[in-house]
């Protein structure tokens, strides 16, 4: 069923790279309850050739000015989010933020407190929990197919080893560096399976020739009983597991990664089979279960990055629950902070 054009609720993008062009402006257009309606671009018009309909505007206040406009989505360099997010929500607009949410616990913890003020919606676009395998994960976690659970190994490595001259994510800006970028998404997905860690321990390294910002990491968030391992790196040609899960009565193992940015990427827009991984890189499962000993493949979820969208529409218009809260995303950058200051003093850091 679809939504009357008066219901709708209109979106101000505030930029249109990678993340616009490949994340939000597909999901926003294809979803019933939204109408993306201004984009900023300060230099290009390209939104315009893709969505004729949209205004391309070139300074930030007019998203802001526009009184029609009830959601902004900052998804600009994480030094800028602080700023633009508070700004937006002293115009009094609901606002999504690109992960990772701010660049201090602190400016995040003021941003929190002052959506709660005006009594706006602030999220965080943590895409990677409607991941087909993440969406997997939790299923055999949550059914305890490997029993108790103590051991928790996630990769999310590419192959760039050279370095893109000038891209912002190769300059050292606060918020920068492989930890903010990719981790960000890896230490959510961890809150979200076991909750708050007691100590984090990290290594962090700049490792490619002329490197300005940090391209490796290995982070080990400490439980009672569990440890989870979390690496990263830009070093990576021949991949090794996504995911391995390990426990009292068996071990999963998981490769490849979820399609859907490479759907959305190829100009496809959400659809009935969308976000359904080949089955060449379905997980495979050694385990007992009920005394009996079973090896086999586990078919991947289907993936679902438009059900973020779907959360953020029914909180606006109908009071749901807000699945990817700012205080877990505020936790993610406090988690950050403690691994930075691990790797500085070389020793493990109480949360």
């Amino acid at each position: 069923m679809g939504t009357s054009e008066k219901n709708r609720i209109k979106v101000g993008l505030a930029a249109y790279g990678m993340s616009g062009r490949v994340f939000h402006a597909p999901l926003l257009c294809a979803h019933h309850g939204f109408l993306l309606s201004k984009v900023l671009e300060r230099k290009h018009f390209y939104a315009k050739e893709k969505y004729p309909d949209v205004a391309v505007v070139t300074q930030f206040n007019e998203l802001l000015n526009d009184q029609h406009i009830e959601l902004i989505v900052v998804n600009t360099p994480e030094h800028t989010h602080f700023d633009m997010a508070k700004a937006a929500l002293e115009a009094n607009k609901h606002v999504v933020v690109e992960k990772a949410f701010t660049v201090t616990s602190a400016q995040a913890a003021e941003l929190i407190a002052l959506s709660e003020q005006q009594g706006k919606m602030l999220s965080v676009f943590q895409n990677s929990r409607w991941h087909g395998d993440f969406l997997t994960l939790q299923k055999i976690i949550n059914s305890r197919l490997l029993g108790e659970l103590v051991a928790f190994e996630a990769h999310y490595d590419r192959f760039r080893n050279s370095i893109q001259p000038g891209a912002w994510k190769e300059e050292a800006l606060p918020g920068t560096g492989v930890l903010y970028n990719l981790g960000s998404h890896m230490i959510d997905q961890v809150l979200v399976l076991f909750g708050k860690p007691q100590a984090v321990a990290a290594d962090i390294r700049t490792q490619r020739t002329g490197g300005n910002v940090d391209d490796n990491f290995e982070l080990i968030l400490f439980y009672e009983k569990l440890k989870a391992t979390l690496k990263s790196s830009y070093l990576v040609r021949e991949p090794g597991p996504r995911y391995a899960l390990y426990g009292s009565e068996g071990s999963f193992m998981k490769y490849g990664g979820d399609p859907q940015e490479a759907m959305l990427k190829a100009g496809q827009i959400p659809f009935k089979d969308w976000g359904i991984e080949s089955e060449v890189f379905w997980g495979k499962l050694n385990t007992q279960i009920n005394r009996l000993h079973f090896v086999g493949s586990v078919e991947t979820l289907p993936g679902s990055y438009p059900g973020y969208y779907d959360n953020i529409y029914e909180v606006i218009r109908n009071g749901a629950a807000l699945i990817v809260k700012p205080e877990q995303a505020l936790q993610t950058i406090a988690i950050i902070e403690a691994a930075y200051q691990s790797a500085l003093e070389k020793r493990t850091i109480d949360l």
